[in-house]
């Protein structure tokens, strides 16, 4: 199993810093940081090449990414076939690069006239936790209290799940041509009523069967969902669907009134453990690092990304024990 950093930047200067505590590449989740992709929608390939050249000669690689959601199709505005049009560009030109996984845009970012189709986002908030540090979590109440003062604007997750299955519909055989697999993350925070929540995410996949689609399995999110997550990893990991993880840990789940994100150490599951159900299942895929806490003096999260490589490596080691 590989060890991800969620890349703050690519500069030389970050670059020699994941090789220097250990990282074995990154999952690039932000769409400026993909040459080209802000500018006409979709990755500039010689650019893009020389990126992960660059990354590789510093022993890493680049195993994921998130392009940027295509809203206006996703809401059925104007415009929405053309973004459509550069996602599929955007999918060749990763495969013609040989960057393995492309995070599916399917969550729905809010924007003017169109609700957020997560009201979990309601629910939101920042507390201090071991030592102060601060994380993020969720209160059902608190998202409850902020919908009752301000009301959710209409939203239809039917017509939004049909939007998606048809860009499923025209990546998937693109995904297969060019050996790209795609990969899904359940909705954060995990509502029941999402539809992609944990419990009914993977439905997806049967919509648009394929070897080439599958999950990211977040690991936080499924637990925060409620599910048990040792089994729901082994559902999943048994029809072969698991092809990447967030690896994180948090406090409280969604059944039990809300739930904090905190330190690998710090929460309710055994990491050693889900590891050991991962390796299990056969998997053998990359553990990004996801959401990092924020520790006192800590610069760009430069310690929590370091404090977060050497224990999942720890973890490994004691595995092969």
């Amino acid at each position: 199993m590989k060890v991800l950093l969620r890349q703050r930047d690519l500069s030389d200067e970050y670059v020699q810093f994941a090789a220097q505590i250990g990282a074995d590449g990154f999952d690039i989740h932000n769409a400026e940081s993909i040459p080209g992709l802000v500018e006409q929608g979709y990755p500039d390939l010689e650019q893009l090449t020389k990126l992960t050249e660059r990354v590789n000669a510093a022993g890493l690689n680049i195993y994921r990414v998130a392009p940027a959601e295509p809203q206006k199709f996703l809401t059925g505005a104007p415009g929405g076939e053309e973004e459509l049009d550069n996602l599929c560009k955007s999918l060749e030109i990763f495969g013609q690069v040989g960057i393995p996984f492309m995070s599916m845009p399917v969550h729905l970012a809010q924007t003017p006239g169109h609700r957020d189709a997560n009201p979990g986002n309601r629910g939101g908030y920042t507390k201090p936790l071991r030592g102060n540090y601060t994380f993020g979590g969720f209160d059902v109440e608190l998202m409850n209290q902020s919908i009752a003062e301000r009301p959710l604007e209409p939203f239809s997750v039917e017509k939004h799940w049909e939007r998606c299955v048809q860009m499923y519909q025209r990546l998937v055989p693109l995904a297969e041509k060019f050996d790209v697999k795609l990969i899904i993350h359940p909705s954060d925070p995990p509502l029941p009523e999402t539809e992609f929540s944990p419990k009914r995410w993977a439905g997806i996949l049967d919509a648009v069967p394929s070897d080439h689609s599958g999950l990211l399995y977040c690991i936080g999110t499924c637990y925060e969902s409620g599910v048990d997550i040792f089994e729901n990893i082994r559902h999943f990991g048994q029809k072969g669907k698991i092809f990447h993880t967030h690896f994180r840990n948090v406090q409280g789940t969604i059944p039990t009134g809300g739930y904090m994100e905190v330190a690998l150490d710090d929460g309710d599951m055994n990491m050693f453990k889900i590891l050991q159900t991962l390796q299990e299942i056969g998997f053998d895929g990359g553990l990004q690092i996801d959401h990092l806490p924020n520790y006192i003096g800590d610069v760009e999260q430069r310690a929590a990304s370091a404090y977060g490589v050497a224990y999942v490596k720890a973890l490994l080691r004691a595995l092969e024990a």
